[in-house]
């Protein structure tokens, strides 16, 4: 049995070391241009600048395949951002790809919900939770307010909501009486 367990022991350590190595040996670095670039978009991963997330059009904004102005959660503020550390003059949000609004989430109407999970296979970011036939519910400081989870909803009990930024909003409701926000 000793020599069992320490046989296991021996090979763990030998695969852990040669992990390791791999991990510093094969390392791959990324452009840093990107990463100053992704860290000023607004991580919705929403795709209205037609990529699949903040990363990929970060990309494509370093190798010039796309224009600064595609980000409507951005906004005018992130299209500037971007103007100033790339040295290019900012333009105005290009209207093909949406609409700067405030910033929002989504809330469910868990008395409306059916539980078909479709809104939870189309949120990129996992803000929503919940199992199939039983209620789901958005995990506030997870969502990124893309509206994704919209479109699949097929009883429309998802509404996007101006967060309550301080907390102050919040109160319990009285049975039968709505609660802050307007949502039950």
């Amino acid at each position: 049995m000793l020599i069992a367990v320490v046989t296991l022991l021996a090979l763990g350590l030998l695969i852990g070391l040669g992990l390791g190595w791999a991990a510093v040996r094969f390392r791959v670095e990324s452009d840093p241009v990107i990463d100053q670039i992704d860290a000023i978009l607004p991580q919705t991963q929403c795709g209205q600048c037609g990529y699949p997330g903040c990363r990929p059009y970060a990309e494509a904004i370093a190798s010039d395949e796309a224009d600064i102005n595609q980000c409507p959660p951005g906004g005018e503020a992130g299209i500037r951002a971007l103007a100033d550390l790339l040295g290019r003059e900012p333009k105005p949000l290009n209207p093909e790809n949406g609409e700067e609004q405030p910033t929002t989430v989504a809330v469910i109407d868990e008395q409306a919900c059916i539980g078909c999970t479709l809104c939870i296979q189309a949120c990129p970011v996992d803000a929503i939770v919940g199992a199939a036939k039983l209620m789901h519910t958005v995990i506030e400081q997870e969502c990124t307010g893309c509206d994704l989870c919209l479109p699949p909803c097929p009883v429309d009990c998802i509404a996007m909501v101006i967060p309550d930024q301080d907390g102050t909003v919040w109160a319990w409701p009285e049975p039968g009486r709505p609660a802050a926000g307007g949502v039950q």
